[in-house]
């Protein structure tokens, strides 16, 4: 994992058309804005997860297979450091 350390107003890019920008700091939150191309789906990670669980539960997947799925994306809450 990349740590960077960024202060208000500033941005980090990722790819070419990938901008994030720490718009406000407020005690122990910060918030954070997003610019990227409509393809590209931007979700926070307990919202991707329920649409990833939902998805999986319309297609008929047992537990087993969810935690497989759940493998391919180690960067996700779930990860060992």
């Amino acid at each position: 994992m990349l740590v960077l350390s960024r202060q208000r107003d500033e941005s980090i890019i990722i790819g070419d058309n990938i901008i994030i920008t720490v718009v406000d700091i407020r005690g122990d939150k910060v918030r954070l804005g997003i610019q990227a191309p409509t393809e590209i789906p931007v979700h926070r990670q307990e919202v991707y997860e329920a649409i990833q669980r939902e998805s999986m539960r319309a297609q008929g997947m047992d537990p087993a297979e969810v935690a497989a799925a759940g493998s391919k994306f180690p960067n996700r809450r779930n990860a060992k450091p």
